[in-house]
């Protein structure tokens, strides 16, 4: 394959992940957003509020102040001690709103710490609880992104934009009123350029919004490419396709460059139109003005008071406009953000669900059709028994569907039609915390988390002694290779438990699963990369561990369930055989042609 093959092969892959949310810039979902303030609306958010007013006051004072009471006043009728007194009190005014901006900036920096805080444990909390469909369809690194990212990219709108975007407001308005009564006709001169900005900031707007939201959707991909890209490093370094990644990465990287490129010149041009819009309103302050003093219309000190409040009138307008580029980047993020929060597990508990204390393993399948996909069948009207306490054995070439029965035990998935049933009662009835409180799995590719050894195997039952965890190990075959590891049970494994080799992965993964004291095991190819000798060791322990439970066990390697109860024999999502292993070789249909298979195989190599 070539290299533009590969690259499109991966491009198809990544970009199927993540897509514009095209939708209207609307009030509704920021007010949703800012709903994540009320927590603190006793606390840090009148608090904050109380400093934004005690400096908004203090700049509206200063400029009347110094223009129509120490110019037009005192300095006018030469009084001394008025003049005196008006530097005192701007000064203490000055030192107050200093003050007040001190403990501004730190109650809205904790403010905006605490709503990200909230906000990324909630979505966190929302992903953690979704249906392994959501998961299914999405790669890790675009819900990273969300998770970390996007979230990342409200800090700014939190610490500052939302209490800044008052503190302005009230700014604008207190300005507008004061310009007002002191000269309605230079007031009016002055704001007649107001509509210009106004349409042009109109303009900007949608392209600013979806600039930012390409940006967040570039970046998803960027961080999927890089998530895989590590943990595929093996397979690129083992068939040589570094160059191939390399390309791609630069594609990917460029495009996330472009567009943040692309959605920050359309940001700056904001500020220079706010400038040029200030540089008219200063010109016809000083022509329109100074024909005003000329005919005694207005003083020097409203002239001056006039220029200060100008000055400030513009700055809020800019930072508006600063407010509002963050809004806009805030809603590209919030969409994206509230599309996951939005999501509906597609698993989903009854309103008051039946808690199971305890179960005894009865497992019945009535009639039960199911699709991941709704375009290809996985099960096609199976129906089975499996008697608590029974070890059932399911087998099958690849896609027959022993995964998805799995799958469906565990209600990861819920049927598309008919039942399945524990000790009688329909799944979707159950509490599914206490659900699978009562079963552990084991998989093919078990998941070694960073930690130690005992962690690993305390994750199955985080309340278990040390004692019950050493039993566990023992009882699997596992404390043979850890009593050889440097610090036994508190040996750090690494990420993905990469110190370990296959097999002893799987011993822990035994462990930890055989830790929860189960009523129901699952093992899916749970020996497949186990070598024989420490597969004897597991079937021994297995003989003793199982007894009492339900387990299910998917294989490929048929010598792995010759002591299976029950044996059922799936074809194309149908149940083709079932019986012991002696009642299917005697039938001499499938499953005898597979264990003849496998038998062939063996003597061939």
């Amino acid at each position: 394959m070539s290299s533009k093959s590969n690259s499109q092969v991966l491009k198809r892959f990544h970009y199927s992940t993540d897509q514009i949310i095209d939708k209207p810039f609307n009030w509704k979902q920021m007010l949703r957003l800012f709903s994540y303030l009320m927590p603190y609306k006793k606390t840090l958010v009148p608090l904050s509020i109380a400093m934004v007013l005690i400096t908004t006051a203090v700049r509206l004072v200063i400029p009347i102040l110094i223009g129509i009471y120490t110019l037009d006043r005192a300095v006018k009728n030469k009084d001394e001690t008025m003049l005196f007194w008006l530097v005192a009190i701007i000064a203490g005014l000055y030192t107050a709103s200093y003050i007040a901006n001190i403990f501004r900036i730190r109650w809205m920096n904790q403010l905006g710490q605490n709503v990200i805080y909230d906000l990324r444990k909630h979505l966190f909390t929302h992903v953690q609880n979704l249906s392994h469909r959501f998961f299914d369809q999405r790669s890790a690194g675009s819900i990273l992104v969300r998770i970390m990212n996007d979230i990342n990219s409200l800090q700014e709108l939190f610490t500052n934009g939302v209490i800044n975007l008052l503190m302005d407001m009230v700014l604008l308005i207190g300005i507008f009123f004061i310009l007002f009564s002191l000269s309605p006709q230079l007031t009016l001169a002055i704001m007649i350029i107001l509509p210009i900005m106004f349409l042009i900031s109109t303009k900007l707007r949608k392209n600013i919004r979806r600039s930012w939201q390409d940006v967040r959707m570039k970046q998803s991909k960027l961080n999927s490419h890089l998530n895989e890209s590590i943990q595929g490093i093996r397979v690129t370094q083992s068939f040589t396709q570094e160059k191939e990644n390399m390309a791609f990465f630069d594609g990917v990287n460029d495009e996330t460059f472009q567009s943040w490129k692309s959605a920050s010149q359309k940001n700056a041009m904001f500020r220079p139109m706010v400038e040029l819009t200030n540089a008219l309103g200063t010109a016809v302050l000083i022509w329109y003005g100074a024909s005003l003093i000329q005919n005694d219309t207005i003083s020097i000190g409203v002239f001056v008071s006039f220029a200060f409040y100008l000055g400030m009138f513009w700055e809020p307008i800019s930072r508006l406009g600063q407010v509002y580029n963050q809004l806009l980047m805030g809603m590209a993020s919030s969409e994206r953000i509230f599309e996951f929060l939005d999501e509906k597990p597609i698993v989903s508990e009854i309103d008051n669900p039946i808690k199971l204390d305890d179960i005894r393993g009865d497992i019945k399948f009535d009639k039960v059709v199911f699709s991941y996909d709704e375009k290809r069948t996985a099960l096609k009207g199976v129906s089975l028994e499996m008697l608590a306490g029974q070890t059932v054995a399911l087998v099958g070439h690849t896609g027959s569907g022993k995964t998805t029965i799995a799958n469906l035990i565990s209600r990861f998935y819920d049927p598309t039609s008919g039942k399945v049933l524990v000790d009688g009662y329909d799944l979707k009835d159950i509490s599914i915390g206490s659900l699978r409180k009562h079963i552990s799995i084991v998989l093919q590719d078990t998941f070694i988390f960073s930690g130690t050894i005992y962690d690993n195997i305390l994750f199955g039952r985080p309340d278990a002694t040390e004692e019950e965890v050493m039993a566990s190990a023992e009882a699997v075959g596992a404390a043979d290779f850890i009593a050889k590891l440097p610090n036994g049970y508190k040996t750090e494994v690494e990420e993905r438990g990469n110190i370990l080799s296959v097999g002893e992965r799987q011993l822990l993964s035994f462990a930890r699963a055989l830790l929860a004291n189960p009523r129901i095991l699952i093992m899916d190819e749970a020996t497949a990369s186990i070598d024989t000798e420490t597969e004897m060791k597991i079937q021994k322990a297995l003989k003793t561990l199982l007894k009492g439970r339900t387990a299910i066990i998917i294989a490929h390697r048929l010598s792995t369930i010759r002591e299976a109860d029950n044996i059922f024999v799936l074809e194309n999502g149908l149940i083709i055989e079932h019986g012991n292993h002696a009642q299917l070789m005697e039938l001499q249909g499938e499953y005898h042609d597979l264990v003849k298979a496998q038998f062939n195989m063996l003597d061939a190599g």
